[in-house]
C-alpha cells in the first residue's frame, strides 16, 4: 500500500506535508520530518555525530540541542528522498554502520507517520577518533 500518492506538499520550501482524511487535515512540518530522521540516525550504534551548519552549531555552543542537523529532505511528487550527513565512531565498520542509519531511518519514519521513504542516503563527513568532551 503505497500512501505516497495521498500525501501532497505546496512548492515552498517551508510548507507542510499534509493528509486529507473523514475527520480532517493532518499537517507535518517539514522540521518535524527532520528531528525524527536526526534522533533516529544518532541513536544508532556507531554513529558520532551528524553535520550541522554553522547556526546550528553556534546554538549547540549556547546549549540548544539541534536535533534535525546534517539531514536534507526532498518531498515531491516521486516521494520523500533523505540524505543524511555523519560522523562515525572509530573502530566501526562504515558500511554497516550505514546500512544500519538506513534502516533505522526507514523503519521510525515509516512507523511515526506514514510516509514511506523512497531513498535514504548516508553521507560519511568522517571519522571521529576521540570521544565527545560532553560524553566523557
Amino acid at each position: 500500500m503505497n500512501r505516497m500518492a495521498d500525501k501532497s506538499i505546496p512548492s515552498n520550501e517551508h510548507a507542510a506535508v499534509s493528509e486529507k482524511d473523514e475527520f480532517g487535515k493532518v499537517e507535518l512540518a517539514p522540521e518535524v520530518l527532520e528531528v525524527i530522521v536526526g534522533i533516529a540516525t544518532t541513536e544508532v550504534e556507531g554513529v558520532a555525530d551528524t553535520r550541522g551548519t554553522f547556526a546550528s552549531d553556534v546554538a549547540e555552543k549556547f546549549g540548544k540541542k539541534v536535533h534535525g542537523k546534517g539531514v536534507k529532505l526532498d518531498y515531491g511528487d516521486e516521494g520523500l528522498f533523505i540524505d543524511i550527513y555523519c560522523t562515525v565512531l572509530y573502530g566501526y565498520t562504515i558500511p554497516a554502520v550505514a546500512r544500519k542509519i538506513q534502516e533505522t531511518v526507514r523503519q521510525t519514519v515509516q512507523n511515526m507517520t506514514a510516509i514511506e521513504a523512497q531513498e535514504v542516503n548516508v553521507h560519511i563527513t568522517g571519522i571521529q577518533f576521540d570521544p565527545p568532551a560532553d560524553k566523557q
